[in-house]
Order: C-alpha cells, then structure tokens, then sequence
C-alpha cells in the first residue's frame, strides 16, 4: 500500500520485492571466493556492489528516488551505510498477529488452491502448522522479523523510520508527511482515494490470488480475528518495537486496540 501511495510521486520509484537484495548477495558471495579474493579488493566489490543498484533501475525513468522493497534489507544496514552514506530506510510494520491473520484470510478464500508459501501438506494442514510455517526464521514473516529486529537494534537504527500499518490507514495525509519529513523530500500533494498497485501475476504464480492486491482507498476497517485466541495472543506479542527501548529508531505508531474476541 506505501509503495502504491509513493508511486503517485513522479520522483519517487516503488514497487514490490526486487532481485537486488539476491544479486548482491551472490556478487559479495562470489568477490569472497577463496580463488577470486586475490584479485578482488574492497573497494573493487564496492563498486561492483554499487553497479548492480545502478544497472536495474537504469530504467527508472524520471524517478530520483528509489525504494527497494525486499523485507531483508533490514538485515544489511551496515553494508547500506558503507555503500550508500546519505541512504534511509522504511519498514512497514504491523502487529504479526493481524498478517497471519491475513494470509489465513487469503488461504481459506482459495480453498482449491494450495499456497506456495507453504512447502509440504504438513505445513499447510492447520492454522496453527501455517503460522508456524511463515514465522520460520527463513520465511515471510519470520525473516522479516529477524532482520527488523536487528536493524532496530543496530548502531544504524538512527536511519530507520518504522510506520505501522493501521496509523497509515486511519491518518494517511499525517502519516505521510512525516515520512516526508523523515526523508527530508517536499511534501506532495497525494489523492489517498486514488492508489492503484496490484502484483497480479507474482501472486498467481504463487497460488495466493491477492497477497498484493491494494485497495483504491487508503481507509481503516476494521474486522474480528478468524485466529484461535491464544494463537492470536502469542502472535501480538512479537511486536518488539512497541517496547520503545534500546533504540535510536524513529517511529509512527498507533495506540494498540484490542483484539476482537472471536467468541
């Protein structure tokens, strides 16, 4: 949804996960071999590093600002800072219980279709095997937190600019000025009534129709959980940035609202 919002910017490139964040690894990879390390100084893997950024989004068009969206960048904050001193970054966050809750919604919409995200029958069986599947340290969710939470307590989290999803969706037009401000760019005039961002084709070849799916207008509804209520519980608990602690992170939080009893 902020990379649908962003896009409305002719300034601003936005999108979903790209193959940068691969491509570099397997550069930084490849650079450290035992047999090309020799040749292979720092400064020769900067630029190559550096290179990759620049060769895909050589087709950005106009756009001078370029949001890379992979959830892991979170992770590289130190190799970001080195390659790219001036560079910030925005990590959408949301309280882990309501995304499984989501990604439970759009699995029991598509009951014919069996979710790629999910790699074996075990995995997919219940509500409860699926949440675990997804916050296994290497997949959507749980990687992603991993990563942030490194991030948010690293020595770079002064570069770090958390928003969550539902102050974003209740309070839009301040929401995003302060992460205007935070990106130290001029304010533009957005039409929250009007955001268009759909990935289609990388959520069919996913078998989860409507992972990327936005809708046109930026508002709040609210739902009651379809989650068991103590998997509910012990998911919330997760949202480490609510602690307020240990960081130099800049944060748009909303007040928490409890949960919906689902009885």
């Amino acid at each position: 949804m902020l990379s649908g919002i962003l896009l409305q910017n002719p300034r601003f490139h936005a999108g979903m996960t790209s193959p940068v964040h691969a491509l570099v690894q397997a550069a930084i990879r490849t650079s450290s071999g035992f047999e090309l390390s020799v040749s292979m100084t720092e400064e020769k893997c900067a630029r190559l590093v550096r290179g990759i950024f620049d060769a895909y989004y050589d087709d950005a068009g106009v756009a001078e600002v370029v949001f890379d969206t992979n959830r892991i960048w979170t992770a590289e904050m130190p190799l970001l800072t080195k390659l790219m001193p001036d560079h910030k970054m925005i990590a959408c966050v949301r309280n882990p219980a309501w995304i499984v809750d989501s990604v439970e919604q759009l699995v029991r919409r598509n009951p014919l279709q069996r979710s790629r995200m999910f790699g074996h029958d075990n995995e997919s069986a219940t509500v409860f095997t699926r949440s675990d599947a997804i916050l296994r340290p290497d997949r959507l969710v749980g990687a992603a937190l991993n990563a942030l939470r490194q991030a948010y307590y690293g020595a770079e989290a002064s570069r770090l600019l958390l928003v969550e999803y539902d102050i974003l969706c209740q309070r839009p037009a301040e929401t995003m000025r302060l992460i205007y401000q935070f990106l130290d760019e001029p304010w533009f005039e957005h039409d929250f009534d009007a955001v268009s961002y759909e990935a289609e084709a990388f959520d069919l070849k996913l078998n989860t129709p409507g992972l990327h799916s936005v809708r046109r207008k930026v508002t709040w509804e609210p739902r009651e959980t379809i989650l068991p209520p103590e998997l509910f519980k012990h998911l919330a608990g997760q949202a480490f940035w609510r602690d307020g602690q240990r960081t130099k992170a800049h944060m748009i939080l909303q007040k928490p609202q409890p949960p919906v009893d689902p009885a």
